[in-house]
Parts: structure tokens; C-alpha cells; sequence
């Protein structure tokens, strides 16, 4: 069956992404030299795609795709008896973003019709191809510039395009996705070990993903230098030159129209109620109440990702430090696409 061939090439996948990360360059053979290019490759043509985030989200993906996560994952769904044709429109904000989209798709029966980001246009082709080598030629798929002679779609952009996106595909079955972020909400008795997970929330892939917490809720008479003592794992930030005219850009903004800013030389903690903040500011706000954080999220709903804070605090939340460890039944929008996929 080709399903069970598909998996068997899946966790054959991570088998090999996983040999390959443990190697040193110096014990790189032929093919691990062709994927090592092509994460440099990758990192040139879009520089926020550092080789250390790159590999970063290859680990992950190989914590996930284990025959146990695969399995258990599959169980809850029907898997379609009749293959169609599904567009995928990737994001292309972090690396790999739209591999989860892929994955589901082939695991569905359907075919992948795919019009990747121009941001991350090699890896994805790179891990399918290898990925239906270790299936025997199982694994069906398409790039396309354009999409046509579909069945239905899956589609991530901005609000903005979101909207052109919902009326241009109104006519055929779809997900739609728009811009979403995520919070974090600090007890107050978080350990130094705690902080510096958060920090990981905050900063891992420079803060561009729908996963990373741009908007914080701390206690009142929270002493703010905790939190920078925490971040300082991360204060190398700054010498990634995108990242760095982004903090020029928004400090200049801020001091120019005197607005009040703590600042690390790194990364700026601004006093304010907005969900999404500039790349390098986090928001917060202090809450005496934990009711007015709940207030906030349900208002908020629908722009928020994930929510991490220690489990005590009774919310729907993640533990901090999990943020980008999303797994497979983790779903973006929180809207489950193997359900979808599984009727259409």
C-alpha cells in the first residue's frame, strides 16, 4: 500500500536528516556535501534563512517524524479512498513552514500541487525528492508557478492577501490562512532556566514566525531586568544585519517621538496593549488580575497562535520553551487540515 511505503520513506527521511546533522564537515561524503550547499544556498538567496535556523528546523522535523509520532498521528484520521489534487500556496516566513501542509497532504492519498515561497525555494524540493527515493517512487507531487486544475486548496499570506485569497478561491474547497502571533504570561515565580526558555519562544528564527511570542503579560512590580537577564543568550542577534536595521529603525521611530522603551542594545520591551510588535520590540503589559489576561485572549482569539505560560495559571496554554516544538497534530489557525482533507 502506498501509504505504508510513504511513511516507511518518512521515517527513512529523518533517519537520514539526522545522520547528517551529527556529522562533522570533515566526515561529510558526497551527498551530505550536495545538502550542506544547499542550506548555504538557501541562507544567500533569503538571510534571515541562517544555516543555524535552517538545521534548527531540520532537528525538529526529525524529533517528529519518528514511526510512533507518524502512527498515532494517522490513527485519528480516515485516509481518502480517492486521490484529488490539492494547491498548496507556502509561506515562506521560517524554513520549512510549509512542510507540515505537504506531509499531510501525501499522507491523505492526495497530490501535493505546490507553488512554493520565492523566500524558500530549495529545501522543500530537496527532502521530496529524497523523501519518495526512500519510498520506492510513492510519493506523487508537483511544483507549479501557477495554480490550475485543482480540487482544493491550502493557502497561507498576510491579512491583506488573505482577503484576495478567500474571494479568488471562493468556488473551491480551502484554508485560508492569515497573519497570527503568539503570547506568553508570566506567573511571576518563573526560575532563570524558565526565562531563558522563553527567550527561545521569543527569538528562534528572529521572531518571524505565528509561533513566536510577540506580546507579553507579566504581574505588577515585575522587575523588567529579569527578563533581559534571560535574553542575553541571545544578544548575537544583533550582528544579523537585517535583524539590526530593523532595531535602528524602530529605536529611531521611538526616540523621535519620545515614546517611553526599555532597551538592551538588542531588542526593545515597549509598555503597549498591541498583539503584534515590529521585528526586534516586544509588547507587554503588567496585569493584577488574571482575569484581564483571559479578557484579552478571548478578544483576541482568532489573531493569536499559541499561548505559553506555566501550566498552574489555568490557561489553554504550552509550556515555555515549546513555541517552535509544535507537533504533528499541531495545526496552524488551529484548524485541522487532515480533517479537511480527509472529506474532500
Amino acid at each position: 500500500m502506498n501509504i505504508e511505503n510513504q511513511v516507511l520513506g518518512l521515517i527513512e527521511l529523518s533517519r537520514y536528516i539526522s545522520e547528517f546533522l551529527a556529522k562533522k564537515s570533515e566526515d561529510y561524503n558526497e551527498n551530505d556535501v550536495d545538502f550542506e550547499l544547499l542550506i548555504k544556498k538557501s541562507e544567500i538567496e533569503n538571510p534571515w534563512f541562517t544555516v543555524e535556523n535552517q538545521k534548527f528546523a531540520l532537528r525538529q522535523w526529525t524529533n517528529l517524524l519518528t514511526e510512533q509520532n507518524i502512527n498515532n498521528w494517522l490513527k485519528e484520521y480516515s485516509i481518502s479512498k480517492t486521490s484529488k489534487r490539492v494547491g498548496l500556496i507556502l509561506a515562506g516566513n521560517i524554513p520549512l513552514v510549509g512542510f507540515h501542509d505537504v506531509i499531510s497532504v501525501v499522507l491523505s492519498n492526495h497530490i501535493p500541487i505546490i507553488k512554493l515561497s520565492s523566500k524558500d525555494r530549495y529545501m522543500i524540493p530537496f527532502l521530496l525528492k529524497k523523501w519518495n527515493e526512500f519510498s520506492g517512487g510513492n510519493v506523487r507531487y508537483e511544483f507549479v508557478e501557477r495554480l490550475e486544475n485543482f480540487d482544493a486548496v491550502i493557502a497561507t499570506g498576510s491579512n491583506n492577501t488573505a482577503r484576495y485569497l478567500e474571494y479568488y478561491f471562493k468556488n473551491h474547497l480551502h484554508i485560508i490562512r492569515k497573519n497570527r502571533t503568539s503570547v506568553a504570561v508570566l506567573k511571576g515565580d518563573e526560575t532563570e532556566e524558565e526565562l531563558k526558555l522563553l527567550a527561545e519562544d521569543i527569538f528562534r528564527y528572529f521572531g518571524l514566525g505565528c509561533r513566536n511570542v510577540t506580546r507579553l503579560f507579566i504581574p505588577q512590580n515585575y522587575v523588567i531586568d529579569r527578563l533581559f537577564e534571560s535574553f542575553i543568550g541571545f544578544q548575537d542577534i544583533i550582528n544579523h544585519n537585517k535583524y539590526a536595521n530593523n532595531y535602528d529603525y524602530n529605536r529611531a521611530v521611538y526616540l523621535l517621538n519620545q515614546e517611553t522603551f526599555w532597551d538592551n542594545n538588542f531588542v526593545m520591551l515597549k509598555e503597549d496593549e498591541k498583539l503584534f510588535s515590529p521585528l526586534s520590540v516586544i509588547n507587554f503589559s503588567r496585569y493584577s488580575s488574571l482575569d484581564e489576561v483571559k479578557n484579552f485572549i478571548a478578544e483576541n482569539e482568532e489573531n493569536i497562535q499559541c499561548i505559553v505560560a506555566k501550566e498552574e495559571l489555568g490557561l489553554d496554554s504550552i509550556a515555555l520553551g515549546e513555541a517552535q516544538n509544535p507537533g504533528l497534530d499541531t495545526y496552524a489557525d488551529n484548524v485541522d487540515t487532515m480533517k479537511f482533507l480527509s472529506v474532500i
